[in-house]
């Protein structure tokens, strides 16, 4: 599936072809405090089907708990985490963050990772007041 997408701000964008049955969502800590939010959904895709379009995101490079080097790919303006690689074998593989794919709502996660660090209310959202805006 060709997806395209970019940052909050529109800075920095990119294009990819994915496979749909290749997105995630992943509970440990390091994504909670990377995102700033209960979970981290990603797509992935092979580093040869991706390709930034337009501007040049910020790297910070994060030692994971498994002592693997990840990039984290980010907006220097406006802050929007935008994938992330690592080295090695894992250079091979880019992780595209759901939120900035125009084509999100066709993805849907097939998969959880890290859930003993998963916040307890993160799967119980039915129950709280909805509203459309």
């Amino acid at each position: 599936m060709r997806i395209d997408g970019e940052c909050q701000c529109g800075q920095v964008a990119y294009e990819a072809d994915v496979d749909p049955g290749q997105v995630t969502i992943c509970h440990c800590t390091d994504c909670q405090r990377l995102t700033g939010a209960a979970y981290r959904v990603t797509v992935r895709a092979p580093r040869e089907n991706f390709r930034v379009t337009s501007g040049h995101p910020k790297e910070y490079v994060k030692i994971a708990d498994n002592g693997r080097r990840r990039m984290q790919y980010f907006c220097s303006n406006c802050g929007s985490p935008i994938y992330t690689t690592g080295e090695l074998e894992d250079a091979a593989e880019i992780g595209i963050r759901l939120g900035t794919v125009n084509q999100r709502q066709d993805l849907k996660p097939q998969a959880q990772f890290w859930c003993s660090s998963e916040l307890s209310w993160a799967q119980d959202l039915r129950s709280l007041p909805r509203h459309d805006h």
